[in-house]
Formats: structure tokens, sequence, C-alpha cells
């Protein structure tokens, strides 16, 4: 199981890497391992305004449906395209090919109440 450094994380297994302007979002290695082979994601639009926490589209795996949760307040820049006709990209590589989204952060405070790659790994009892 990976947990990149250069990423922050929240309880409900998202992790967000920042990149300049840009923010990348996807869900952590241990949240695809608990899910299973994945099979759809549906996300938000671009341009669309979402609330930390607040539901940014689902992931469907083989025997269930997950909700996706903004680690940070922000606009929706980027759905990638990959996901949609390869949507194991999440499993495959999560951290890499398999982001979901990229958004422009609202209040750049707001990552400081997400968790570094140790606190990740001690939450999930790692």
């Amino acid at each position: 199981m990976k947990f990149p450094s250069n990423v922050n994380y929240t309880n409900d297994h998202e992790w967000i890497r920042v990149e300049g302007e840009t923010a990348f979002v996807g869900i952590t290695d241990y949240a695809q391992d608990q899910l299973g082979e994945i099979v759809f994601v549906d996300v938000a639009s671009v341009g669309e305004t979402i609330e930390q926490n607040e539901v940014f589209g689902s992931i469907e795996a083989v025997k269930t449906v997950s909700d996706l949760l903004m680690p940070v307040g922000g606009t929706v820049k980027e759905v990638n395209p990959a996901l949609e006709d390869q949507p194991e990209l999440v499993n495959s590589a999560p951290y890499g090919d398999g982001w979901i989204i990229k958004i422009e952060i609202a209040d750049t405070s707001q990552l400081d109440k997400l968790m570094s790659a140790g606190q990740y790994e001690q939450f999930i009892g790692r």
C-alpha cells in the first residue's frame, strides 16, 4: 500500500495534491483496495463549485457504490477524461493516472485540517 508524502488525506479516504494554482483530487490506495474493481466514476461538472466535505460524485465498484467527498472547497476545472474508458486506472494508479478531478482551491487554509501521509497511515491502522 502506498502513502505518498506529497499529498494530503481525508478521513473519507480522498487525497489532494496541490500543484501551483491547481489541485488534483482522487481516492487513496487504501480506498481503492477496499472498494475492489472500479467499473465507473461519475463526477461533478467542470465549472461547478463544491464546498469542503460535500459530495462531488460517486465511484462504482463491482459490489458497491461510494460517494466522493471534496477534501477542500473549490471549483472543478477538469474531470479526468481517461476514466470514462478506463475507470480501472483508479485501481492501478490511484495517485497518478487515476486522479479524478482537478480543482481551483477556494481557501488554501482548509488544507491545514487534512492529514499527512504518516497521520493517514496511523488513521487506517498501518
